[in-house]
């Protein structure tokens, strides 16, 4: 997966004269900060170099993920058309231009965001190919959501990881409140990723949310650890992005975990795979999550005739609707 030509065109001019050794130092920084999950109250992204190392390293495959999280929330409800977008915690506005890539008729978006330095590279990027409406507002995700306005879709991508624990009940309540339509969700695929997905899972259970994707079911998950829920994007890697991480392979895999909710009551959703198939001659082995609330290897060959050959077409994180 690539970003959209307009995207990509203007993070290259973005970067066009940025000194590789600063922004390979930038990248480490920000990539060690991602791995350790750090909560120490500072924004990652306060400063223009490290925002220009998210842009060459981090955007493609935050792109990926909540692209296709989007994609299984259109899936799951194919008359879902949002007008409207609140995004927390939006960061340059990757879910912007990914909810673009999918609505393009979206009509207006507020994008919240703490870092002055994001919102104001953001809105460079917004500014001459965006058509939506589009409001760039200073604010904390745990503290400045009072006055928002209510949206058709509402989502925050990769902010629950950067916030206390203890706050996230009262966020993700808030979040659902703003939410006129579908609220979604996207966290890293790490065990504590999951578990994150989980609580807000349940949260938003209990508070009559209907779960539209990745889940085919509101029962309890039936992952246990040390295995866990998450899904994979191979992101293509560009030159710069290459350099500035010292990386060889011309891609990277992108794992996240997410969860679509609506206010709507969700249509009968099919088993969706949750691990990469195992593929051998005349037969393919699927990890699924099914409607009945349990999950489980079944194995697929050419005997089973249509099954099989819709099957062996499937990725990890498709739904099987058989």
């Amino acid at each position: 997966m690539e970003l959209p030509a307009p995207l990509r065109q203007g993070v290259e001019r973005l970067l066009e004269h940025v000194p590789l050794p600063a922004l390979k130092q930038a990248a480490r920084t920000l990539s060690d900060r991602y791995r350790a999950e750090l909560r120490d109250g500072r924004l990652h992204m306060a400063e223009d170099m490290a925002v220009k190392a998210y842009l060459a390293t981090r955007l493609p495959a935050t792109y990926a993920a909540v692209r296709a999280s989007l994609d299984a929330l259109a899936e799951a409800r194919p008359d879902f058309q949002p007008r409207t977008l609140l995004d927390i915690g939006a960061g340059p506005g990757t879910m912007l231009w990914a909810t673009l890539d999918l609505w393009s008729d979206l009509e207006a978006a507020v994008m919240l965001e703490a870092s002055a330095a994001v919102r104001k590279i953001g809105q460079t990027l917004a500014a001459e190919t965006v058509a939506a409406r589009t409001e760039w507002l200073a604010g904390d995700a745990t503290i400045d959501l009072t006055d928002l306005p209510p949206a058709d879709l509402v989502t925050a991508a990769y902010v629950l990881d950067e916030i206390v624990p203890a706050s996230l009940p009262k966020l993700v309540g808030r979040l659902w409140q703003l939410t006129a339509g579908t609220l979604l969700i996207v966290e890293p695929g790490t065990p504590a990723g999951w578990q994150r997905i989980l609580a807000v899972r349940r949260q938003l259970i209990e508070a009559g949310a209907h779960v539209l994707a990745p889940c085919p079911h509101e029962a309890p998950c039936p992952l246990v650890p040390p295995d866990w829920c998450h899904f994979s994007r191979r992101v293509a890697r560009s030159r710069l992005h290459r350099l500035a991480k010292d990386a060889d392979v011309p891609w990277e895999d992108e794992k996240f975990i997410y969860i679509a909710a609506s206010r709507q009551p969700a249509p009968a959703r099919p088993a969706r795979v949750i691990a990469p198939p195992k593929a051998g001659s005349g037969k393919v082995l699927l990890k699924l999550c099914v409607p009945d609330g349990s999950a489980g290897e079944t194995l697929f060959s050419k005997r089973d005739g249509d099954a099989f050959r819709i099957a062996r077409r499937l990725d990890w994180g498709d739904p099987l609707d058989i």
